[in-house]
């Protein structure tokens, strides 16, 4: 009686843990390491975000989380790689901004931004700066603006490469405000920042972080900043729109996206782990580090956020007579 007892114990929780594996086989996601593509090289903002994220990520999935980097001209190599992997929610997208200008410049891409990825929520938002030299006369943005207004054509604005996000937000300003001013182009931040301390150019709009040495050591000044809000880092700073060139926004920001088609369940459950992480004190004081706002948001959030930048990018690009790539 014993032996039968013993069996039919071992037969019962034998088929109540095949049950359990089961089921959390359905609804236990993830079952092995989640892999972030990352389209930029390692130590940039986009980077530095997803790592942190990733971190926190892992600890609360119960799995790794690892960044694999695959930089490449508007991040078509990570595009193409996420957009062709299995969707199964084990190989995500970081996505940004910069998919939206991708999208709205290039000719044809391997990939639809928007068709080709399910969202899953955005991390942080961080701004673009509109700076001047220290020494600079204008003191606030309306009265550069005015100077601008004054002498059309005379004045110009430094920014990095063509097609960028920092140099499709200064063709918006010129776009915006009906400016006559010449936008010259350089090929990276540190240039910018010498050409700008130089007096070589009379402002630059950058993103944030990179400069924020540059305001604290009184090199340069900080006149607006380019989102819609004002930056929680420099609350007394009004935004480009206060300072008088109306409907302009144009933050920069990270997400992360999944292959089309992977189950609505593990985009839930993505979802909502990724937004429990960006709220958590140790990841918001992280990203504070580098001058980025966490945030998340709903997948539908993030599909309309990145379908009104590809719009936004699109009209910039086209009254800019930009040359598609």
């Amino acid at each position: 009686m014993k032996k039968l007892l013993k069996l039919f114990l071992f037969s019962y929780l034998s088929t109540f843990c095949l049950f359990s594996s089961a089921q959390n086989s359905t609804i236990g996601y993830p079952l092995k390491p989640i892999k972030i593509v990352v389209p930029f090289g390692p130590g940039g903002i986009a980077d530095l975000t997803a790592r942190v994220v990733g971190q926190k990520l892992s600890v609360k999935l119960g799995q790794s989380v690892v960044i694999e980097n695959r930089p490449s001209a508007g991040g078509i190599v990570a595009g193409e790689m996420v957009a062709k992997s299995e969707p199964d929610g084990y190989t995500l997208l970081l996505m940004s901004n910069g998919t939206a200008v991708s999208s709205a410049i290039f000719q044809k891409l391997p990939f639809d931004p928007v068709k080709d990825f399910e969202p899953i929520s955005t991390l942080g938002y961080f701004d673009i700066g509109f700076f001047v030299n220290q020494s600079s006369p204008y003191k606030t943005l309306p009265e550069f603006i005015a100077a601008t207004k004054a002498h059309p054509g005379k004045m110009n604005l430094a920014s990095i490469n063509i097609g960028s996000t920092q140099h499709l937000s200064t063709e918006l300003f010129k776009n915006l405000g009906g400016l006559d001013i010449q936008v010259v182009p350089f090929n990276g931040t540190p240039a910018v920042v010498t050409a700008l301390r130089g007096g070589q150019v009379d402002g630059a709009l950058e993103i944030l972080g990179p400069m924020v040495p540059q305001v604290k050591s009184n090199a340069v000044r900080l006149l607006a900043v380019s989102s819609r809000k004002r930056s929680a880092f420099f609350p007394e700073t009004p935004t480009i729109e206060q300072s008088g060139i109306k409907e302009y926004a144009a933050s920069s920001w990270n997400a992360i996206a999944a292959p089309a088609k992977t189950p609505e369940k593990i985009i839930t459950s993505l979802n909502q782990a990724i937004n429990e992480v960006v709220k958590d004190p140790e990841v918001k004081a992280k990203l504070d580090e580098i001058y980025v706002e966490s945030q998340g948001s709903t997948p539908k959030e993030l599909k309309n956020l990145l379908e009104n930048d590809i719009k936004r990018w699109s009209m910039v690009i086209d009254k800019a007579h930009i040359p598609k790539q």
